[in-house]
């Protein structure tokens, strides 16, 4: 308890700038804590949407069925299925013209799968950059802040004639205290920066290759009726 009380009065009794570092890295601390804990929820979401529409796309169900339930839920879809949905949507669209080619088609309906995993990827991409800031600034910042304090520490031993650890402990110690704030800000920061983009990234390639394999569906379907057209 009494270091714990050592530890706030030499944060108390602290010079500006160094409370300053201190206040700036604890907020940016926060805010980390905040973006990583609402990023995860986000990651798990989609990774949780992403299984239960596979599991449904190809456990065999119709295609124009699961568009209709998709799109008559009355709230917008997230994840693989808006991927799935803005593709079937513009593919229905373009077939209900009659002079419109297969390969259009299914041109048309890539484009706005594309569109729509662009603006999925996007969604929880949101704040990875901050989390990239904090973790590659704070240091810095905390450095700022030891430099201050050892500078605080020398230019009190300017002013005596005998110097004694003393006389330099507090200004050492702010110093430290600011380095290990910035330490403490920058290292959850960014673990969850790389642990995060890694796997959006894997989100987006498994966006891209159902896109893939949807495309290749649709191309089916889509000469099967200029087939029976014909």
């Amino acid at each position: 308890m009494t270091q714990e009380l050592d530890y706030l009065q030499l944060v108390l009794h602290a010079s500006l700038p160094v409370q300053l570092v201190l206040v700036t890295l604890l907020a940016a601390s926060v805010w980390s804590w905040m973006i990583i804990l609402r990023k995860k929820a986000m990651i798990d979401a989609a990774v949780r949407e992403a299984n239960e529409f596979e599991e449904r796309f190809w456990g065999g169900a119709d295609l124009a069925t699961l568009f209709r339930d998709l799109s008559g839920r009355g709230e917008a879809v997230s994840g693989l299925a808006s991927v799935f949905e803005s593709g079937f949507r513009e593919f229905a669209r373009l077939r209900s013209r009659k002079a419109v080619a297969a390969d259009t088609q299914v041109e048309g309906a890539q484009r706005a799968m594309r569109v729509a995993a662009s603006r999925e990827v996007d969604r929880l991409e949101h704040n990875l950059e901050s989390l990239a800031t904090i973790g590659s600034t704070s240091p810095y910042i905390g450095l700022f802040g030891t430099v201050w304090g050892i500078m605080v520490a020398f230019h009190g031993l300017s002013q005596v004639q005998e110097a004694t650890i003393a006389m330099v402990a507090p200004g050492i110690s702010e110093a430290l205290i600011a380095t290990a704030m910035g330490l403490f800000a920058a290292i959850p920061a960014v673990i969850a920066y790389n642990r995060y983009s890694t796997r959006v990234d894997r989100i987006h390639t498994r966006y891209e290759t159902f896109q893939e394999e949807f495309s290749q569906i649709l191309q089916r379907q889509a000469h099967q009726d200029d087939g029976a057209r014909a």
